[in-house]
């Protein structure tokens, strides 16, 4: 007989692989079975009502053979704006990424100082509560008057609508540092670049990357809503340029994706929050 025959084989294994099956087979059960029974229910409905005659809208299978060439090859280039719709979808996102991360650096900051500070919270509150309230392309034409060019009006526009949430969340967590933390820091005699790192961020960081989801969310409403009047390459003026060629089922094509990519946005804020703060943070 030999050695690997004599060996013994680990009796607790194959109930390891069984548990490991039973959890993947709960998770798909519990967490991407219900999506997928909604979601074809939903289809199905929107193949039935769109292949009646003279409907106003394209049955998904129609939207499929219509834009198969824009599924198949999303990235051609064929010169200036006629290019592939992941094209129209990354020059949006690196909009989205300028403005957004201006947002966070300065939402971050002005929270913390309104959070901070009673005096700053008495005058700068009522008017970022005013400014808060004015729809994102109220701020175009200013922006457009302001920077004379389109790509950097429309970066704007995403960071004057992104930045509240984040100041308001970041203002709330200072301000609900549990009052320990602030003895504590005077106990030890941190500094305040020590009590800022150690203390306040921590503490206050589930707040800040809720306010951070909701910016995140708001910059791609924005950037869809801005392209859509500044033109050039974007998914936002791509919508409005198929809609007025009468394109419907690019419309429906261009939407999936933007609602995709949303999705995916608040999804890598939502994980990125969850490292972060160890838990804590809404996911």
């Amino acid at each position: 007989m030999s050695t690997l025959e004599t060996l013994p084989i680990p009796a607790a294994a194959p109930g390891r692989l069984r548990a490991l099956a039973d959890g993947a087979a709960r998770g798909f059960m519990t967490y991407v079975l219900p999506p997928l029974v909604i979601i074809g229910l939903l289809v199905l409905v929107w193949q039935v009502l769109g292949s009646r005659p003279g409907a106003s809208l394209p049955a998904p299978s129609k939207v499929v053979q219509d834009t198969w060439q824009l599924i198949a090859h999303p990235w051609y280039d064929h010169g200036g704006n006629d290019v592939g719709i992941a094209w129209q979808l990354l020059a949006s996102l690196k909009r989205v990424a300028y403005g957004y991360s201006l947002a966070v650096l300065v939402g971050v900051s002005l929270g913390v100082l309104v959070g901070q500070s009673t005096w700053a919270l008495r005058g700068l509150d009522p008017l970022f509560q005013v400014l808060r309230t004015v729809p994102p392309l109220a701020w175009l034409p200013i922006s457009l008057a302001g920077f004379r060019d389109g790509s950097p009006s429309a970066i704007f526009v995403i960071f004057i609508t992104s930045i509240w949430p984040i100041i308001i969340n970041t203002s709330i967590g200072i301000r609900n540092i549990p009052e320990d933390y602030r003895n504590v820091a005077k106990v030890v005699r941190l500094n305040g670049i020590e009590y800022f790192a150690k203390i306040m961020l921590p503490a206050a960081a589930p707040f800040i990357f809720s306010g951070l989801r909701i910016g995140v969310g708001l910059s791609w409403l924005a950037i869809i809503a801005a392209e859509m009047l500044i033109g050039g390459v974007g998914i936002g003026f791509f919508i409005w340029d198929a809609w007025n060629s009468s394109r419907i089922s690019d419309i429906i094509l261009a939407l999936f994706y933007v609602g995709m990519v949303g999705f995916a946005l608040d999804r890598i804020v939502a994980f990125i929050g969850h490292k972060v703060t160890r838990g804590t943070a809404a996911s």
